[in-house]
């Protein structure tokens, strides 16, 4: 149909997925941004330095990501991008506040360590929006809960080609 909106619940939301190629090429480009760091971190520190060795570790985690998207058998079920979607409103959006970031520094308060695949989901999603000149409006009451770092991860998923033009991409 011709739809001015269409509302859903966020568990439903996650429930659609993008298509494996946008997800390997998102990732395969993720990969490119931690191998250049190896690489210059390599130059700087040495090949034994604690962040090589995290990058390393950051690598082997997207590497698996990579290799488990390969691995999963689709259905044919409609994709984020076959449905048109040009604008998103997320209502209570600190729920995605645990956003992965590599980085190469160590002991950041307030910088994701972990993978919260709905936030990665989700900014797969923004990206994808991003590519299209679609939009992004976040609702919620506390974007600042616990640390100055989850402004940032707010702004990679509203802002990140700015933050791209300023180098700050990670």
């Amino acid at each position: 149909g011709d739809y001015d909106a269409v509302i859903i619940g966020h568990s439903q939301f996650e429930r659609i997925p993008l298509s494996k190629e946008r997800q390997n090429m998102m990732l395969e480009e993720e990969m490119t941004k931690i191998v250049a760091a190896i690489e210059e971190e390599q130059v700087n520190s040495g090949s034994r330095s604690f962040s090589v060795k995290q990058l390393e570790r950051c690598k082997a985690q997207v590497q698996a990501k990579i290799d488990r998207l390969s691995d999963i058998k689709q259905d044919d079920v409609v994709t984020f991008e076959s449905l048109g979607v040009d604008r998103l409103f997320v209502d209570e959006a600190h729920y995605y506040k645990n956003l992965y970031l590599f980085t190469k520094m160590n002991n950041v308060s307030g910088v994701s360590q972990t993978d919260a695949k709905k936030s990665t989901d989700l900014f797969l999603k923004t990206q994808y929006l991003d590519s299209i000149g679609g939009h992004v409006i976040f609702a919620t009451g506390t974007p600042v809960s616990n640390t100055m770092a989850e402004l940032f991860t707010m702004q990679r998923y509203l802002q990140y080609d700015h933050l791209k033009a300023l180098g700050l991409d990670f």
